[in-house]
């Protein structure tokens, strides 16, 4: 079982850096004092319910049953990477992952999520991302659909009817020669082998299927290598080169449950043939120095399939598999694509054995289990108050999220560019803002609406209201301390505002509210980030128990940016280089082009160049 998997252990754990160890998931928040008084009418119970168990919380609006197998399906995976990966006995200090499962594709689009810190391929566009990801400071987020859908890889855009209609016209029969059948023959060849491109549909959709070529894409497969590259980069944060991980979700996307407790992974994908024959061969050589990356997607023949095979190949080869591991160290440590792919050696006896892989019998594994390892979810089912901001938690970071304005420096026709992005984003943002403080207000007593509103109005900027929102949250549920942090986040924007000593005073009651969130709920993350930015965002100096508080935060959210690259800087301030180096390193050189890469990409920079120093860690 662990042939394939203990080497590789041993690369992602070189990215692993030693964080304080105070924080964790927390338990539900109280959603109601004695004292409280709720306005409005009682909320009823929504079709949505949520499951959750000690690694995931996941929300979906289908059946309770299916709701149940996927969850303990998710608790399986956890299981086998774990026993893989070496880590079953191993604490567990990091928050849990939250998935949102949407009814439809259709509706799922219509959210818009953008994937700012997570991006897959570029893979050709008929495997258009279905999957929505966001390592967030206070916890990852996962959505996609829960119905399964096909990748319609070629179509026809005739029909039969149509292809008689052709065949039947007098003009054209008499310059094929009347009813000659040779040249009927090739006529209907040549229509219908004349296939165009198509996309993801739902696995019930109608439209033409004739001359249809399509692969299945199941929810499960999508939920399953989904969580796969979360659990790598929360208990192996490491700088993956993306293809790795699109490999390895795809590796574990074919999870097989067998009745007689057995586990199944390495299974080749449906359509695996169909799609490289196909697309053909694609050049190693772009994949292992990263030119894949600046692919177009509407001309590569990059897809799922070849990631899911190269991968499959050096994990399973006992001869390739140490090179790999040697090539996953030096991208972790910080070298480039191409050094990093020497360890290959010549790459056309690599292609070779590639194409001979190709057409042999993938091999896969099976482990056996005890059922009573795998954890029985608790079920509840969501009021409709709840319900109607499960969507907005999602929307949350695509719409507050603004890009920064063009610099000085930038070339004209790219500063319009951005200021036109820019501009768009801020109009789509407020809109959204509108819509959520409409939808808050009809839930008065909802405090997951008023803490909702509390961060995005904080996050844009906008600190009377959040104060407000935070302070309707805090009334319903005394004792959350994610409520009383944006109290104090509040207080410190509005502190800004202000000079002289009434900014200094401001500053330190916002503190003591941040830092009584901290003490109600020392397992709580949000207050741990709130604090430090108390002194960054205003430019002061950061005390040591701040940065404290980061490290404890990144001990719960390994694979959050945004916690990682102010740790760096916070470390790399005082004199921490050699582990700030190694803290940022995933940001900087990893898989995805996270808002936080360019500031990580400088700081590492600025370490390894001319005049930096090697201090140690604090």
């Amino acid at each position: 079982m662990r042939r394939c998997w203990l080497a590789i252990a041993g690369v992602v754990l070189l990215g692993t850096e030693a964080t304080a160890q105070t924080a964790s998931g927390r338990p539900p928040a109280t959603q109601s004092g004695p004292d409280v008084v709720v306005q409005g009418v009682r909320s009823k119970l929504s079709n949505w319910r949520e499951a959750e168990t000690s690694h995931v919380v996941v929300l979906s609006d289908g059946s309770e049953a299916d709701l149940l197998r996927i969850t303990r399906n998710i608790e399986r995976l956890h299981f086998l990477l774990s026993g893989l990966l070496g880590r079953t006995d191993a604490a567990d200090p990091t928050v849990k992952l939250r998935i949102t499962l949407i009814g439809d594709v259709p509706m799922f689009q219509a959210m818009d999520l953008r994937n700012r810190r997570w991006q897959q391929g570029p893979f050709a566009d008929l495997f258009s991302a279905m999957r929505y990801y966001d390592p967030r400071e206070t916890g990852a987020v996962l959505a996609t659909t829960r119905v399964d859908q096909r990748a319609i890889i070629e179509r026809s855009m005739l029909n039969a009817m149509s292809v008689q209609s052709v065949l039947s016209d007098p003009a054209l029969r008499a310059q094929l020669g009347g009813a000659d059948p040779a040249s009927q023959a090739a006529l209907s060849s040549a229509a219908i082998g004349d296939f165009a491109v198509s996309g993801m549909a739902s696995a019930g959709a109608n439209g033409p299927t004739f001359g249809e070529k399509a692969i299945p894409i199941s929810a499960d497969s999508l939920i399953y290598a989904g969580y796969a590259q979360h659990y790598l980069q929360t208990y192996f944060p490491a700088a993956y080169p993306r293809w790795y991980l699109d490999g390895f979700g795809e590796v574990f996307s074919t999870l097989v449950v067998r009745r007689d407790n057995v586990l199944e992974y390495g299974r080749s994908p449906p359509g695996t043939s169909s799609v490289l024959q196909l697309f053909g061969s694609y050049p190693i050589r772009d994949v292992l120095n990263d030119h894949y990356l600046a692919e177009n997607p509407r001309k590569t023949r990059w897809t799922p399939i070849h990631a899911w095979m190269l991968t499959h190949f050096l994990l399973f080869s006992d001869t390739r598999r140490p090179q790999l591991r040697q090539y996953l160290a030096l991208r972790a440590g910080g070298a480039d694509a191409e050094t990093a792919a020497k360890v290959f050696g010549d790459q056309q006896v690599l292609a070779k054995e590639l194409r001979s892989y190709f057409g042999a019998r993938k091999p896969y594994e099976s482990v056996t289990y005890a059922p009573s390892l795998i954890e029985q979810p608790v079920v509840h089912r969501l009021t409709e108050g709840e319900a109607a901001f499960v969507q907005g938690q999602l929307e949350l970071g695509s719409r507050v999220e603004i890009p920064a304005a063009p610099a000085a420096n930038t070339p004209p026709d790219a500063a319009r560019t951005i200021a036109k992005a820019r501009d768009e984003a801020l109009r789509g943002r407020d809109r959204w803002l509108e819509r959520l403080r409409r939808d808050a207000a009809k839930w008065p007593g909802e405090y997951g609406a008023q803490r909702l509103l509390a961060e995005a109005e904080c996050r844009s900027g906008h600190a009377d209201e959040c104060l407000a929102a935070a302070n309707r949250a805090v009334a319903l549920a005394p004792q959350d301390a994610d409520a009383r942090a944006w109290v104090g986040m509040a207080r410190v924007l509005q502190a800004d505002a202000q000079a002289g000593p009434a900014r200094d005073a401001a500053l330190v009651e916002a503190r003591k509210a941040i830092a009584a969130a901290n003490r109600l709920d020392v397992r709580a993350v949000e207050p741990l980030p709130a604090y430090y930015r108390s002194f960054a965002l205003l430019g002061q100096s950061v005390p040591d128990n701040a940065i404290d508080g980061l490290q404890a935060a990144l001990t719960a959210v390994p694979n959050a940016p945004a916690t990682r690259v102010d740790l760096a800087e916070a470390l790399a301030a005082k004199g921490g280089v050699t582990v700030a180096r190694r803290i940022a390193m995933p940001v900087a050189q990893g898989p995805y082009d996270s808002p936080e890469r360019p500031r990580a990409q400088a700081l590492v920079a600025g370490l390894v160049g001319p005049g930096a120093t090697t201090g140690g860690a604090r």
